[in-house]
């Protein structure tokens, strides 16, 4: 009889990987803009996640529990990743120096690309709380209740964070979209 249970418990859990690393790959992605940094993220949290498989299998969600750990993981690791962001950042800014496109029409097809860089740039410049109250609301569809009870916050502090995140985001890409107005060519 053990070795049926252990058989089934072995299937639920192989069927929960299977069904839940797709999103917590992508809420890790989207708080660390790291794909690989992500997929260890997850690899992680379904290692945590097995050791108390016996008791997660029977709870009534348990991928909201599994993306608490990821969440988790996640700021525990923040300061080691801001460590490295800063040095990527100081190395491609010195490689970078002096590099100015001779003719940006033809870069003009790239826009949507700049766009999308300009917004994962500004996502990752919020405060971590911040960010996953963004990434949890509108990428995952969380309801300010579920993002509180995961957060360990009330739902004032997540409004509070979403309020104040939104604001950032806004004015980060305006300042962009005002300094590339700047530098465009001037029309006749």
């Amino acid at each position: 009889m053990t070795n049926k249970r252990t058989r089934d418990a072995r299937r639920q859990f192989d069927a929960f990987v299977r069904d839940s690393t797709s999103g917590l790959v992508r809420t890790a992605y989207l708080l660390t803009f790291d794909l690989a940094e992500a997929e260890d993220l997850a690899q992680e949290t379904f290692t945590r996640v097995a050791a108390r498989w016996d008791s997660i299998r029977h709870m009534e969600h348990p991928r909201a529990y599994a993306r608490r750990v990821l969440v988790h993981l996640v700021y525990d690791g923040a300061s080691r990743r801001a460590r490295w962001r800063a040095e990527l950042s100081a190395a491609t800014h010195d490689d970078a120096r002096g590099f100015e496109p001779a003719d940006r029409s033809a870069s003009a097809p790239f826009a949507r690309i700049d766009d999308m860089t300009v917004l994962q740039r500004a996502l990752a410049a919020l405060p971590e709380v911040q960010r996953a109250v963004l990434v949890l609301r509108y990428f995952e569809d969380l309801t300010e209740a579920q993002i509180a009870d995961l957060l360990g916050c009330s739902p004032g502090t997540v409004k509070k964070a979403t309020w104040r995140a939104m604001a950032r985001l806004r004015d980060t890409i305006e300042a962009h979209s005002t300094g590339c107005a700047d530098h465009a060519p001037a029309t006749r």
